[in-house]
């Protein structure tokens, strides 16, 4: 499998429709088409109209693969991009937590 960065723009109006789109892009991949995608991770954006955008990173087995990932899910899934070379400068950092 490939690595793919997915683009999907102000697909969502607020955190809880994505957060709903998300178990359902989670089970989808692990249960019904865990031989063709698999979530990596996602980084949401809130976009310049107020809606909440992502870009995604999944493996795929090919771009129909994430096509057909996201007609099942019923999301965007036209805009995206294969992976050519990673770098990573530094990790991720990690979240603040709540005291």
């Amino acid at each position: 499998m490939d690595l793919y960065v997915i683009r999907r723009p102000s697909a969502w109006a607020n955190l809880q429709e994505l957060e709903a789109a998300g178990a359902k892009s989670a089970r989808i991949g692990n249960e019904e088409m865990s031989d063709r995608v698999r979530w990596i991770r996602s980084y949401v954006v809130h976009e310049p109209d107020g809606r909440i955008g992502t870009f995604c990173i999944y493996e795929a087995r090919d771009g129909e693969s994430i096509r057909e990932h996201a007609k099942r899910v019923g999301m965007p899934g036209e805009d995206f991009y294969r992976v050519a070379a990673t770098v990573v400068v530094r990790a991720d950092p990690a979240e603040a937590k709540a005291a």
